[in-house]
């Protein structure tokens, strides 16, 4: 079996170079650089990616070696049904490392058919340090480095408007678009560059805000060698994900008007505000994770796939996200119903391994941002509490009694939290408390919740009655009753 590279899978170098690439970590290659490959087989997009090292440590050898080129394997639900994919990605062009290549780097800036700069240099990437120097050779952080790099091409391009680009950042902080033209501004200004650039940085450059959604899991070292049996090359860098992808985007006409993205079934969204999606995604997403943990744990399940296998748990989350947490959201009815019928899907994937306790981190607090939220909509909408987040957190306040049928379990939170809940358990056990004043002081504490629940009529008679069934007859029994 020969090793993958241009030579071997007789793949020439061909595709002008339109995106460059901060980033060619496993994330970037299973979503951007595999997108570009749809594009380019279904458009008339013909583009190539030149990736560019955003940090000092490590060289990209390996990618280099292999000419670009690596494999996508991606599984998942699609429709209900399992599916596994495997594409050769071939659309990455060149590798430039700027700390052993910067002039190599800037001469790309002369390049007129670049036009989209993608990133993900982590939620720290982002940022502004003042000890980078314009004479940095590189300098530090990734904003320094695409500031001197527009700097560039401004010098060369003169103020021309046609020879600005889209820039579509991928990390995950909030208005992430928007953040990085702050900062590039920033170091402008704190270099003293030329008025005329900053007018063309505002002019002839679209700073979109972006978010994206797909798990990609990395190199499968479980099942590596069942995975290179399948393949006709031998390939060191080929990266696993699920099947499930979505990309919103925040941007002007001109954007979705030069990526053909709309003549793909690509999940991509152009959108004129990203605050309704990202709470779309934290309520139904999010919050049904965070619904799971521990009534399937307390159900005897340990991992995702399994919650979604058993028909009792999984018809609860299922009843929760379309008949309480659908109802608080602000969308099209059939845009709802999709999304839910993607998440579900993705929990059904028996190729992720997610386990219950490795989410149940913090859940309190996650039961704040993500399942909270929704309670007090719905009950102010409706003026009736939801049964089945009111169950999530009632088996939540007795998931963290810290253990269960004389099993512990692992909590993870703060340690005032947990020595809370230690405290008035143990109060209970030894009937200094009985289960109405135990959720009463519960539920009325502001530091954990935000709020005093107790507030929310009938809710401490709810959970009080909800942990009680669990205690007596189980949560599968009671889950059928509820």
């Amino acid at each position: 079996m020969q090793k993958l590279n241009r030579q071997t899978a007789d793949i020439p170098k061909s595709l002008p170079l339109k995106v460059m690439q901060f980033g060619g970590g496993n994330f970037l290659r299973a979503f951007v650089d595999w997108m570009v490959k749809v594009l380019n087989q279904e458009t008339d997009f013909n583009g190539g990616v030149v990736i560019i090292k955003p940090t000092e440590r490590g060289d990209y050898q390996t990618l280099k070696s292999q000419d670009g080129l690596f494999t996508v394997v991606l599984d998942g639900i699609k429709n209900g049904e399992l599916v596994a994919e495997k594409t050769l990605v071939d659309c990455v062009q060149d590798v430039v490392n700027p700390y052993s290549e910067w002039d190599t780097y800037l001469e790309l800036a002369k390049n007129p058919d670049i036009r989209f700069v993608v990133s993900n240099t982590t939620e720290a990437g982002i940022k502004f340090n003042s000890s980078d120097a314009f004479e940095g050779n590189p300098p530090k952080e990734f904003p320094a480095k695409l500031t001197i790099w527009l700097y560039r091409r401004f010098q060369h391009f003169g103020d021309d408007v046609t020879k600005g680009c889209i820039f579509l950042p991928c990390e995950l902080i909030e208005d992430n678009g928007a953040t990085l033209k702050s900062i590039i501004v920033e170091y402008a200004e704190h270099w003293n560059l030329d008025r005329d650039f900053l007018n063309w940085i505002y002019t002839a450059n679209y700073f979109c805000s972006t978010l994206v959604d797909r798990i990609v899991s990395g190199y499968p070292s479980d099942r590596a060698d069942e995975i290179q049996d399948q393949l006709d090359y031998e390939d060191e860098l080929f990266v696993a994900g699920e099947y499930y992808h979505s990309w919103v985007i925040k941007g002007p006409d001109i954007v979705q008007k030069e990526i053909p993205f709309a003549d793909t079934n690509l999940n991509i969204e152009f959108v004129e505000d990203l605050v309704s999606y990202r709470e779309m995604k934290v309520r139904i997403l999010n919050g049904a994770h965070t619904a799971m943990v521990p009534v399937g744990y307390l159900g005897g399940l340990r991992l995702v796939n399994e919650v979604m296998d058993d028909a009792v748990v999984s018809e609860f989350i299922e009843s929760l996200l379309t008949n309480e947490t659908i109802r608080t959201l602000n969308f099209p009815d059939a845009v709802l119903h999709k999304f839910v019928q993607d998440v579900l899907d993705r929990f059904r994937n028996p190729l992720l391994k997610h386990q219950l306790l490795s989410i149940s981190l913090n859940s309190t607090s996650k039961f704040v941002t993500r399942l909270l939220p929704t309670l007090t909509d719905y009950y102010v909408a409706n003026g009736s509490l939801p049964k089945r987040i009111v169950f999530g957190l009632s088996a939540l306040i007795r998931f963290y009694k810290g253990e269960f049928e004389g099993n512990k379990i692992e909590l993870k939170d703060d340690p005032k939290i947990l020595n809370f809940f230690t405290s008035n358990w143990g109060k209970y056990e030894v009937n200094k408390l009985n289960i109405n004043i135990l959720v009463g002081i519960i539920l009325s504490n502001i530091a954990i919740w935000g709020k005093d629940l107790t507030r929310f009529e009938g809710l401490v008679e709810m959970v009080a009655q909800n942990i009680i069934s669990i205690e007596n007859n189980g949560v599968l029994a009671t889950l059928k009753k509820l």
